[in-house]
């Protein structure tokens, strides 16, 4: 019987996401995908690997996939900051 493998931290803070899904989904390249977000291929290839990206970037993979801005959690998964508890944006503050 195997030992379960141990990640390091930053294998942990690394997320996936849904955006290879999409983009396959649409039968796109990732060639085709960065074209047309006009991204690098290693920046398409970085997001899908689940590393973190710009705001920028996520939102012109969003438009590139024919998606709504509104659809981002689906693609990225919910925001690290509200799954860390932090208070949405324009949220009243707690005194």
């Amino acid at each position: 019987m195997r030992a379960p493998e141990r990640r390091t931290a930053r294998e942990e803070r690394v997320s996936r996401n849904n955006v290879q899904r999409f983009r396959e989904s649409l039968l796109l390249s990732k060639a085709e995908l960065a074209r047309k977000s006009g991204l690098s291929t290693l920046t398409i290839d970085r997001v899908e690997a689940g590393r973190p990206c710009r705001l920028d970037t996520k939102r012109k993979i969003l438009l590139a996939l024919d998606l709504a801005i509104a659809d981002k959690d689906r693609v990225f998964g919910p925001d690290e900051a509200a799954a860390e508890g932090a208070p949405e944006p324009g949220a009243p503050r707690a005194a």
